[in-house]
């Protein structure tokens, strides 16, 4: 490590960057609202601290060169590891998922489409990959992995993706398989992912020069169980009448439990988040100011279009408040366990929805709907995330013959803009509400 990337890192983020955060804080507390507080709470006082901590985030990694080994890993994987060994962590998805708010997927996804990759890709990767070929961001560039983690517990593409950055970057990958758990995992199951862990450590170690504490790991794990729990809890308060926080306010707010997974900053974080929460509940503050009915929404978000949602049901006094994807990052909580730090990853990382059966995930959805009090489901039909998606005719079909519950299957992509009807949406939005009694 050398001493001018340490000066280099302290000039511009600790100094350079805090400065500037503090400068806006005081500039965005004296611009007018900009917010439909007729239909809509005004936004959690969190959010700027959530968008400072993931500037700092990215920040950090425009300048980790000479401080950090650096890893790119998916979602759904064990970085417990990583976060102990000192790795500076890089999520593609959360990136790709920036870059569909900001509207800048079609331009990056471009690259890797004309470069011969398919639409029919998922756009996380295709954004990915052409952030990968073109260097082109929304955050800025993104520093190159020495390392790479793959986990197929979400899908079977991060399997291809991943080895063509290992191709593209000349760099290790390391692949951590799932066995599918179509009801429930055996002892095997879980002694064949614990052992892949375990196997993945010294490679770790070998990139980063590093030995890993497992006193280090020990804390890191009570960080993700303690933040995932605190998520647990603020998801949980949606089951309030009126719900203080709606799932598009989770989606948002779901950053750090995703990318800053085993970070005392994401604890102290989800804490503040949980107060404010209750602040809410007990001042009667609804994330809609006239609450009539309530949605669940099923699978990813539709990045893009974020506001778009939140209004047209605000305006109709539906809160969506809750949702089986924000859910996923907080249900595993319990099985986190700093004492058998290697063992209760193998479990946790084993049992995401996305590594369970369709009739699992219904489940999911009518024990979800009867604990927050739901009207009606919004299954979105996501191009892009096929595993999330399957099963979602049945689901609908079971929801509303065997249960009477409105359900309405939305069908768009999670980031491409070029998948998604204004109009088709629209009128199918209208019809679903109808069915509401709205």
């Amino acid at each position: 490590m050398s001493i001018f990337s340490h000066i280099k890192y302290f000039m511009n983020v600790k100094l350079g960057a805090r400065s500037y955060i503090m400068f806006n804080r005081w500039r965005n507390a004296r611009r007018p609202l900009r917010w439909n507080t007729k239909y809509l709470a005004p936004p959690l006082k969190v959010d700027k601290i959530t968008k400072e901590l993931i500037a700092l985030h990215y920040l950090d990694g425009h300048y980790v060169d000479g401080r950090k080994s650096v890893a790119w890993v998916t979602s759904g994987a064990p970085v417990e590891i990583l976060q102990a060994l000192g790795y500076y962590v890089i999520y593609p998805e959360n990136h790709a998922a920036i870059c569909g708010v900001k509207r800048k997927v079609v331009e990056i996804a471009g690259e890797a489409e004309n470069a011969g990759y398919s639409l029919d890709i998922c756009s996380y990767a295709r954004t990915d990959i052409g952030a990968m070929l073109s260097g082109k961001s929304a955050v800025g560039t993104l520093p190159k992995p020495d390392l790479l983690l793959a986990c197929t517990n979400i899908c079977q593409t991060v399997l291809h993706w991943y080895r063509i950055l290992s191709y593209h970057f000349n760099v290790p990958l390391i692949i951590i398989d799932t066995p599918f758990i179509y009801t429930e995992y055996s002892d095997a199951d879980i002694e064949y992912v614990k052992n892949q862990i375990e196997d993945s450590i010294p490679v770790a170690e070998n990139v980063c020069r590093r030995s890993l504490s497992f006193k280090k790991l020990q804390n890191v794990v009570k960080m993700s169980k303690d933040a995932s729990e605190l998520w647990l809890q603020i998801i949980q308060r949606g089951t309030h009448i009126p719900a203080p926080i709606s799932a598009f306010d989770q989606f948002i707010q779901m950053a750090p439990i995703v990318e800053m997974r085993g970070k005392a900053a994401t604890v102290n974080f989800y804490a503040a988040l949980l107060r404010e929460v209750d602040e809410r509940i007990k001042n009667g503050v609804g994330a809609v100011v006239n609450e009539r009915k309530r949605l669940l929404w099923d699978n990813l978000p539709i990045w893009h279009r974020l506001r778009y949602f939140a209004e047209y049901f605000g305006t109709m006094g539906i809160s969506v408040v809750a949702s089986t994807y924000t859910n996923a990052w907080g249900e595993l909580a319990p099985l986190m366990d700093k004492d058998r730090p290697v063992e209760s990853m193998a479990k946790t990382y084993i049992y995401p929805v996305l590594n369970r059966s369709a009739g699992s995930k219904l489940g999911t959805i009518k024990r979800m709907a009867e604990e927050f009090h739901i009207n009606g489901v919004v299954l979105h039909s996501d191009r892009s995330c096929k595993p999330y998606s399957i099963g979602q005719i049945d689901q609908r079909n079971r929801l509303i013959h065997d249960d009477r519950m409105p359900a309405l299957l939305l069908e768009a992509d999670h980031n491409d803009t070029r998948s998604f009807s204004e109009e088709q949406t629209a009128s199918r939005l209208d019809a679903f509400v109808e069915m509401l009694g709205i």
